[in-house]
């Protein structure tokens, strides 16, 4: 539908089409995404100009949204420490034990303006098929003695976009370097290692992502690289490899 209608609207019309359950839904490398009732759904229509930072750095679009989800809970008072985070590149877990939800990015450049469709998803108040939001708000009441309110997919959905914005406009001012530390503030990968190449492969230590949005490892011997998933795996960290 938003495939459709995203040519024809005015450039400054945002637009967001919200499901509240989702049959069909895609996932990375065509695998399916099954959303029951309870998910927070939707695909959103961006413009980015192609001259500007993030222009210059599409991929990076991806992180920022999968940091809007993350912060659209934990900017809320009170619910600062509840356990949510991103796993670099596009999802969002509990911990770095669960998937509670993901994030998947097209784009159209026409002539000098990138059309980007946003699809996120992630499990609010459906605990099945893995975890979700207030599983974790439950469990935080739960150990700490608090009382926070479980929360809903209508306010979260539209507090992701109003963070979204505001990464983007902070990424078009500063580049990468005015997101970053906040970034890493919430994900899953500091000091973690990973194989490259095959399963076999040389150890890495995860150090962070470069100006393009590749994941950085140390290589004892061969320093910093920026590497990326070998387009298989079904878990993006399993085997990496280095461009050539």
């Amino acid at each position: 539908l938003i495939g459709r209608l995203m040519f024809e609207l005015p450039e400054e019309m945002g637009l967001i089409a919200i499901a509240v359950r989702q049959t069909q839904g895609k996932g990375r490398g065509g695998n399916v995404w099954l959303s029951p009732v309870g998910c927070a759904l939707s695909t959103l229509h961006i413009t980015i100009p192609l001259h500007s930072n993030l222009g210059q750095r599409i991929p990076f679009i991806q992180h920022l949204v999968s940091l809007a989800v993350v912060e659209s809970v934990r900017s809320i008072p009170g619910y600062e420490d509840i356990d949510l985070r991103v796993k670099w590149p596009n999802d969002i877990y509990y911990s770095d034990l669960m998937k509670l939800g993901g994030v998947l990015v097209n784009s159209t450049l026409i002539e000098t303006t990138f059309h980007i469709l946003i699809g996120f998803g992630f499990n609010v108040n459906n605990s099945n098929p893995t975890i979700c939001i207030n599983d974790l708000i439950t469990k935080f009441n739960k150990e700490e003695g608090t009382k926070l309110k479980p929360l809903t997919a209508d306010c979260l959905i539209p507090r992701t976009v109003t963070v979204l914005e505001r990464l983007i406009d902070i990424f078009q001012e500063k580049g990468p370097n005015g997101i970053l530390p906040h970034y890493y503030k919430y994900w899953v990968h500091s000091g973690k290692q990973v194989h490259l190449y095959n399963e076999e492969g040389p150890m890495a230590w995860i150090v962070g992502i470069d100006d393009y949005g590749y994941l950085q490892v140390y290589e004892e011997g061969k320093g910093v690289e920026s590497v990326h998933p070998d387009g298989n795996s079904f878990d993006m960290l399993r085997n990496l490899i280095v461009p050539k």
